[in-house]
């Protein structure tokens, strides 16, 4: 059974940064690993995702540009640099992994870790 465990939340000024990570364990070789998000309110939606070689990245429209993602060398590990934080990026945020890059589907969560963006 594959598990993922989030870390680095918090509460943090607007415009300051934050880095999150994710651990994971279990069989995931060859999977995509991706961060979703779900503010007060709204539905869960995508932020970032990582190829298993670390190679390709993608990004949602509201965080391109101002935040990274990445994962370690023993591809275990993996972490979302969060730059250039907003009130809009208050939300819970989910680590997933997907077996396929093309058409991925998320089939295992973390249980999420909280970040609140203060004025």
């Amino acid at each position: 059974q594959v598990q993922l465990v989030e870390s680095g939340g918090g509460l943090v000024q607007a415009g300051g940064s934050l880095r999150l990570s994710c651990a994971a364990s279990g069989p995931f070789s060859g999977y995509v690993m991706g961060w979703f998000r779900q503010a007060p309110g709204k539905e869960r939606e995508f932020v970032a995702a990582v190829s298993w070689d670390g190679d390709s990245t993608k990004y949602s429209d509201s965080v391109q540009g101002r935040w990274t993602i990445s994962r370690d060398s023993a591809k275990t590990t993996v972490y979302l640099q969060m730059n250039s934080l907003n009130h809009e990026d208050t939300a819970v945020y989910y680590c997933a992994v997907a077996p396929t890059w093309d058409s991925p589907r998320y089939n295992h969560w973390g249980h999420g870790t909280n970040v609140t963006v203060y004025s």
